[in-house]
């Protein structure tokens, strides 16, 4: 790349005496209509572009995320409602459960206690039976007692007499036991 020298003081820009330029050159007055020209440009292209190309993006991923944003809230919103419903769906069903529960309970139990009944009639009908069967054989060997008691009596007592050296007949000895124990069991 080959640089030619330029003469400055040739084009009459901001040259000093020893045809230096001097200062910045941007400061130069000669030079400014030049830059103000140069700068318009600029702005109104960077203006364009930005309002052509990058603004437009700008603003389309904002409402894009505006949209996002919206749509998640209704959703969460959507979402905490059916959540909601679904507790009070729980808590239905969790109380129905638990009076389902104390119904079977209180059924079993007045079904337990109608058995416990029916066995207890059972066990009270088998017992009086027993108890009935118990006193009839407590009734005859009382009864065989007795009568063993009272044939035990009339020999004893016949022997007696006889060991006494009396004479008595079955009917008198009969009697005299009877009357005795007639006696004895009043």
């Amino acid at each position: 790349m080959a640089t030619e020298p330029i003469d400055l003081e040739a084009a009459g820009l901001c040259v000093g005496p020893d045809g230096s330029a001097i200062g910045m050159p941007q400061l130069c007055a000669d030079w400014m209509p030049n830059q103000i020209f140069w700068l318009v440009i600029t702005l109104i292209v960077i203006y364009l572009v930005l309002s052509r190309v990058a603004l437009p993006r700008i603003a389309t991923v904002l409402a894009e995320r505006q949209g996002t944003i919206t749509n998640d809230l209704a959703t969460a919103e959507d979402l905490k409602r059916k959540a909601s419903e679904a507790e009070e769906a729980y808590n239905k069903s969790l109380t129905d459960a638990r009076a389902e529960a104390q119904r079977i309970i209180a059924q079993n139990k007045s079904e337990m206690q109608a058995d416990l009944d029916k066995a207890i009639a059972k066990a009270d009908a088998e017992i009086a039976a027993k108890t009935a069967e118990s006193q009839k054989a407590i009734a005859d060997i009382r009864a065989s007692a007795v009568q063993s008691v009272e044939a035990v009596a009339k020999e004893t007592a016949g022997s007696i007499v006889a060991a006494l050296g009396g004479q008595a007949d079955d009917a008198t000895i009969a009697a005299a036991v009877d009357a005795n124990m007639k006696g004895a069991s009043s």
